[in-house]
């Protein structure tokens, strides 16, 4: 939703430099020509509210009066005089230049010709213009170790291992006492062959007031089932966790635990209910599909049976993920290594999937919602306080197959903790190639986060360009190395540009500025010399001057070959024609020098010729879509680029950062600005061509959130 004013209640915020300053709830901007905050006054084809003003131009005013005259003829009703008015302001337009250049000429100043090519020169920098707000907070979490974090580091995590060879706690079966103890001594626990239990915690006990006693009951089955096995060791989560700081740092070996166990076995719960539907609830689960995937060897029993099945992981996918294709690609890939993924898309495959799972009530995976509920990984320990789940639960469960993982953290929820771990395993660059994509549910806290693409990118499709420095308190990523530009929307500015060079063009330019001339010399011949001679003099004049609208649009024609890069934006869906006359007046002999995007936004549509290039039935499609839908319809001009983008959006994004590349094309992040938090917000991603990058300046650090 757009913003709401409300007077009661004002945002302080600071300008580039820390100045602050204090304003209403409007949305603002940081202006990239003084650095200030101001408000953002949107151009609208049809302007609505005191922040929305008519569509307004600086191209040249001599090229819209020719353009005008050339199209409306003075012989239709009393427009004859509106013609004649302006027909005598172009008029005037044409002699400005000869009283100037004469002026030039009468000072000495240096210089005399005009110029226009180097005017032009001067302004046109060659660079958008650039954003200079950067991010001024702390951060949650850092990157580099150089810098300060504001997060609590538990005592633990300061020397934490990579990987562990052996569990840190096991139940094993002691020979004199002939019964389970719960030991911790290293010596013995590397010396024992255990089994590792994987089940979902709804299916055996309830909470209520019969917890602990099902629990108990619960764990005397699981003995008599290790016993049956031939086991005298065994790890399970109700009895191995531990306690506090203890308990992080069982649940970040917990991927080790299964990766050393001699076999993993599966408990379900009755079969009478339907084995179809006990083998559901237990894959729904979030650790269940990283137990089953890092085991060497996995078996299962039903709660009322009392065989103990061995089990292959193909077996596995057709009982637990028969409807699952992205599990099915997993476990073909970590079944027989024949059908190989790569890295990136394995991880990006194993978090999709652990993030359609529960781990409390649903028996089935449901679809992705980001951001994830939290998890439970189990019931409480046997020994001391009751385990509380991570809010990060799912992010926990996939750190195990990542090779540098992150300590847990009861202070995090699971968007930061997935920054942490994209942080730590700097190759993959998750958190990097998501801030590329834009999903179809923006997560309100953190827009950087993407579960999926409107697109239909996948993230190992993503080359990013930008690093992530860190995340901030409020959950929101620190970019560096960002190639950032400012967003017009207040109006059409001057274009500079330059167009091929021709000398029919130049001449004709020339002859409009000769009618002046021609006609002041006839004036003053007349009385002493020669009337005949001064009344030719003036005919010629009013010739030129007749002949000049067509002349001058004639010597700005051309195709452009050099302009000023600018990105504008309109609210509201602009014809081609409009936009090419709000940014250089008008021509004759036309060139397009405006064109659709053929592939940069979900409005585009390409021509099917042999040239590569947009379709114009996207304009009736975008003005068609602007009825309805939610948001609204924005228009964005790249002038260097020569090429329009439509897209939907709540709030009109005035930063556009380069963040990365995708089929063949960039990817340039659309974002308002929030000045209170001093960050920006995600509206929308567009497919632009990734040369323009070059001509946006680096920016510092900007928070994405």
């Amino acid at each position: 939703m757009l913003p709401v004013t409300r007077q009661d209640s004002d945002i302080t915020c600071s300008n580039d430099i820390g100045r602050l300053t204090t304003h209403g709830q409007e949305q603002r901007y940081i202006s990239p020509t003084t650095g200030i905050c101001r408000k953002l006054i949107v151009q609208a084809v049809t302007p609505s509210g005191k922040f929305e003003v008519p569509l307004k131009d600086h191209a040249n005013d001599a090229s819209k009066l020719a353009i005008w005259l050339l199209t409306h003829s003075p012989f239709k009703g009393w427009i004859i005089f509106k013609w004649f008015g302006k027909s005598v302001w172009f008029a005037l337009k044409l002699l400005w230049p000869v009283v100037w250049f004469l002026v030039e000429v009468y000072l000495g100043a240096a210089g005399g010709d005009d110029s226009e090519e180097d005017t032009d020169s001067s302004y046109n920098t060659g660079y958008y213009k650039p954003y200079l707000r950067q991010f001024q907070g702390q951060l949650w979490a850092a990157r580099s170790r150089m810098e300060y974090s504001s997060r609590v580091k538990e005592e633990v995590e300061l020397n934490t291992r990579t990987h562990a060879c052996y569990p840190r706690i096991l139940m094993i079966r002691s020979p004199n006492q002939n019964e389970w103890v719960r030991c911790v001594d290293r010596d013995i626990i590397i010396r024992a062959k255990y089994i590792a239990i994987s089940y979902r915690a709804t299916d055996f006990y309830t909470q209520g007031p019969s917890e602990e006693e099902e629990k108990a009951q619960f764990i005397d089955e699981v003995r008599a089932v290790v016993l049956g096995q031939q086991f005298d060791a065994y790890w399970f989560d109700l009895e191995c966790l531990g306690e506090a700081a203890e308990k992080n740092l069982d649940v970040y070996c917990m991927s080790d635990v299964y990766r050393r166990a001699e076999t993993t076995l599966i408990m379900l719960r009755r079969a009478d209910s339907g084995e179809d539907e006990c083998w559901r609830s237990w894959g729904g689960r979030v650790w269940t599909l990283p137990e089953v995937l890092l085991s060497t060897r996995l078996c299962y029993k039903f709660r009322d049976r009392e065989e103990v099945e061995p089990l292959s992981l193909f077996q596995l996918a057709n009982l637990a993920y028969t409807n699952a294709e992205d599990e099915q690609a997993i476990i073909n890939a970590y079944g027989n290594g024949k059908d190989p993924l790569e890295r990136l898309e394995r991880l990006a495959l194993l978090k999709k999937a652990i993030w359609r799972r529960d781990m409390r009530n649903s028996s089935v995976p449901s679809d992705p919602s980001p951001p994830p509920r939290s998890d439970m990984t189990g019931g409480k320990p046997a020994i001391g306080e009751e385990y509380k789940p991570h809010d990060a639960g799912r992010v926990y469960a996939l750190m195990g197959f990542f090779e540098h993982r992150i300590q847990p953290n009861d202070h995090e929820d699971v968007l930061r903790a997935l920054a942490r771990l994209s942080m730590a395993n700097d190759s993959d660059r998750i958190a990097e190639r998501m801030v590329s994509m834009f999903p179809s549910t923006i997560t309100p806290g953190a827009c950087w986060y993407a579960d999926n693409d409107i697109y239909d990118a996948n993230l190992w499709d993503i080359v990013p360009e930008i690093q992530v420095a860190g995340v901030t308190e409020n959950g929101a990523l620190v970019l560096d190395g960002c190639r950032v530009a400012a967003i017009r929307w207040k109006d059409f500015p001057e274009i500079p540009f330059a167009t091929t060079f021709s000398l029919k063009r130049k001449i004709a330019g020339s002859i409009p500025y000769f009618s002046w001339p021609f006609i002041v010399i006839g004036l003053g011949i007349i009385p002493d010399t020669s009337r005949a001679g001064g009344i030719a003099l003036i005919v010629i004049g009013l010739l030129i001057l007749f002949l000049s609208p067509r002349l001058f649009l004639y010597s700005k024609s051309g195709r452009i070959i050099d302009k000023q890069p600018w990105l504008i934006g309109v609210k509201g869906v602009v014809d081609r024609g409009t936009v090419e006359s709000h940014l250089y007046g008008g021509t004759i002999a036309h060139f397009p020098r405006m064109y659709f995007t053929p592939s940069g936004s979900l409005f585009s549509k390409p021509e099917q010729l042999s040239r590569r290039i947009g379709s114009d039935e996207q304009y009736k499609d975008a003005k068609e879509q602007e009825k309805s839908g939610p948001g609204h319809m924005y228009t964005l001009i790249d002038t260097c680029s020569s090429t329009m983008y439509y897209f939907r959006a709540e709030r009109p994004p005035t930063v556009c950062i380069f963040a990365g590349r995708e089929g063949g094309l960039g990817r340039f992040v659309l974002c308002s600005e929030r000045c209170k938090a001093n960050e920006l917000h995600k509206e929308m991603v567009l497919r632009m061509p990734t040369e323009i990058s070059q001509k946006m300046e680096l920016c510092g650090w900007v928070a994405l959130g």
